[in-house]
């Protein structure tokens, strides 16, 4: 089952209550970090700061994606969602496992003992509680109906990096307020202040993990990726079930958004139709197309015969040609 498609509203549910739950941990782990001086707890502090940054940035995608089109663009602005989501990839990886790594190699270099473990508790107690409510609102809005067994592969398929975006850094906060409280724990029971910083270290480790695996997700979508199959299988169907359209030789398709497709085909059309005919013929699949999958925004038909588009793709896919991208 695929992952249920958020709408832009729900989408920035998602991300506003993020960011309200990521200041409120911030406030409180600096307090925290303040009054116990423990380097993990700094660590998951900065982390939170930058979680609150990186919401801001994707809703600041997702305000881009909306504009029309214009001269500049005349495919619109939807590809945006995708940078800004690569940006927070980016961000995670070199705000938050950087300065977390910084921290955990100078105090482990010169550790120092937590004082006031108990405020540390606390505050871990409290951000696990504001994390894990931000967490469970994502978790929900992308999952739907849908078997956990099923996640991971939904997240790969998913063409809206905002739905699971949220979910994985509060995936990793969840993680890294684990490590701390341990470090924590032990730093004090066994009288270790280094645990303190070698527990930054392997909060580093994980946002350096989240952040390669954000990069990898919506790497290919800003690249470009191709429907998935059943839109791309519909939109074969509806086109050669048109009364003149002999046959659909082949189909490309990109998104420039979650909710925006560009579809390429490859008709051949019946031999009794003239110039006028086909003209009427592609308006009339236009119309249908809107109505039947309203996410293709632009469609460019190709008069061909089958031997014609079999003839473009070997030049495609020639040795001394580019190489193209064919779906079908």
């Amino acid at each position: 089952m695929a992952p249920r498609r958020l709408t832009a509203l729900s989408s920035r549910r998602v991300i506003y209550s993020a960011i309200v739950g990521n200041l409120l941990v911030a406030a409180t782990k600096f307090a925290a970090a303040a009054l116990t001086g423990s380097s993990a707890m700094l660590s998951e502090a900065v982390h939170s700061v930058v979680d609150t940054g990186n919401s801001l940035l994707l809703l600041h995608g997702l305000h881009r994606a909306k504009q029309p089109p214009d001269h500049d663009h005349p495919m619109g602005y939807g590809r945006e969602i995708y940078f800004w989501s690569f940006v927070v990839a980016v961000m995670v990886f070199a705000l938050g496992a950087g300065f977390s790594l910084y921290e955990g190699i100078a105090h482990v270099l010169s550790p120092e003992p937590i004082t006031n473990a108990v405020v540390n508790y606390a505050v871990l107690g409290l951000s696990a509680l504001f994390d894990g409510t931000t967490w469970w609102i994502a978790l929900r809005n992308f999952k739907g109906s849908m078997r956990y067994s099923k996640l991971f592969s939904a997240i790969r398929k998913s063409k809206d990096p905002t739905s699971f975006m949220v979910l994985f850094e509060d995936s990793a906060a969840l993680i890294g307020l684990t490590i701390a409280f341990a470090a924590t724990y032990f730093s004090v029971r066994l009288d270790l202040p280094i645990l303190d910083g070698v527990a930054s270290i392997l909060i580093s480790i994980v946002l350096a993990v989240t952040a390669a695996l954000l990069a990898r997700e919506t790497k290919g979508l800003l690249m470009g990726e191709a429907a998935d199959q059943p839109i791309v299988d519909s939109i074969i169907r509806i086109a050669e079930a048109m009364e003149g359209v002999a046959h659909a030789n082949g189909i490309i398709t990109v998104h420039l958004a979650p909710e925006q497709i560009i579809v390429a085909l490859s008709l051949e059309f019946s031999d009794e139709l003239r110039t006028t005919d086909i003209e009427v013929k592609v308006s009339e699949l236009e119309t249908r197309l809107r109505d039947l999958q309203p996410t293709v925004i632009a469609l460019f038909v190709k008069p061909q015969s089958s031997s014609g588009y079999k003839d473009s793709i070997a030049r495609r896919y020639s040795p001394k040609s580019p190489a193209g991208v064919g779906q079908r």
